[in-house]
């Protein structure tokens, strides 16, 4: 069975990714398999040069990503063509990754996918769980967490589908508001119940 878990920004999301992998299950992560994908002679990184040119490369060969951005942040289809080299590739690698995990033997593997109902990925899981916080808490931990001021804080949310857009979507939601310790009592409560 592949599970994808999501979340909204400062949500928890990687708490939870965190504590599946200590409790011995697989987690691919899109976040580390998206930086992966751009190293030094990897076909994406070539594609990418191709496209946007050399000088999105630093002199060693590895990925300008402060160029690159100034590019893609301000120009729609400069980002949407990113996307279109990235995605397919992220996904790809993904999905080669959990079937390895599968073939281990493993019964579980969960993909850890910030933006898994935005891109629409959520053909290739079999369920799909949402580490949940309410609006008014995910910004007062993103503040204390990035040192951001209000306005900051609530910009970096507003470019993400609103959480409880994502609850709509999700087949199981786990509510984070509490503390670590009752985030860990809920995914083995959640876990105990997969396995039944």
């Amino acid at each position: 069975m592949i599970i994808g878990i999501t979340g909204g920004i400062a949500s928890g999301k990687s708490t939870a990714s965190n504590y599946l992998e200590d409790q011995g299950y697989p987690v691919v992560d899109a976040d580390k398999i998206a930086k992966e994908i751009v190293e030094p002679n990897k076909p994406t990184l070539t594609q990418i040069a191709e496209h946007f040119g050399q000088g999105m490369l630093h002199e060693d060969g590895s990925l300008n990503r402060e160029k690159l951005g100034s590019i893609v942040f301000q120009n729609e289809e400069a980002r949407l063509t990113l996307n279109s080299i990235m995605h397919p590739a992220i996904r790809r690698e993904m999905l080669f990754q959990a079937d390895e995990y599968l073939k281990e033997g493993n019964q579980i593997v969960f993909l850890d996918i910030p933006l898994l109902f935005e891109s629409k990925l959520t053909s290739i899981v079999d369920q799909t769980l949402l580490i949940y916080v309410p609006k008014e808490i995910q910004l007062e931990r993103l503040m204390r967490r990035n040192g951001y001021s209000q306005e900051e804080a609530l910009s970096r949310i507003a470019s993400q589908m609103p959480i409880n857009e994502k609850k709509k979507l999700a087949n199981v939601t786990i509510d984070n508001s509490g503390s670590k310790e009752d985030l860990s009592i809920q995914l083995d409560k959640y876990l105990s119940n997969l396995r039944y």
